[in-house]
């Protein structure tokens, strides 16, 4: 059974910063592609960050560059998102993934992830 739970969201003033957290179980997160995906009411559900399974690559949204980062915990088997200078269209809901095995590149579509966090809520203030 893989299972990953999300932490970490909150209510935060522009600029300021929040750090979300994922913990794996079931699947060793340095074996697969980890994602951190958003999500708003009416809205597809988009990319923010991933990492390879191997972690010497990773892929940030144009939105998102410059201010957040992704991160594995391999010794926790999770991964985090550090969310800095955030703005008010950063707010959503977040949401973990974990993608397929050992892929040759890192995967960005949300179908290439097979199981999924339940979300935390991230809203930042103007």
């Amino acid at each position: 059974q893989v299972q990953l739970v999300e932490s970490g969201g909150g209510l935060v003033q522009a600029g300021g910063s929040l750090r979300l957290a994922c913990a794996a179980s079931g699947r060793t997160v340095i074996d697969y592609t980890m994602g951190w995906f958003r999500q708003i009411p009416g809205k597809e559900r988009d990319i923010v960050a991933a990492m390879s399974w191997s972690g010497s690559r990773t892929y940030l949204a144009d939105s998102v560059k410059g201010r957040f980062t992704i991160s594995r915990d391999n010794a926790k088997n999770a991964i985090n998102l550090q969310m800095n200078s955030l703005k008010p269209e950063d707010t959503a809901v977040y949401y973990c993934a974990i993608g397929r095995y050992r892929p040759s590149r890192i995967a960005t579509d949300k179908d290439e992830y097979d199981y999924w966090g339940q979300g935390t809520q991230v809203t930042v203030s103007s």
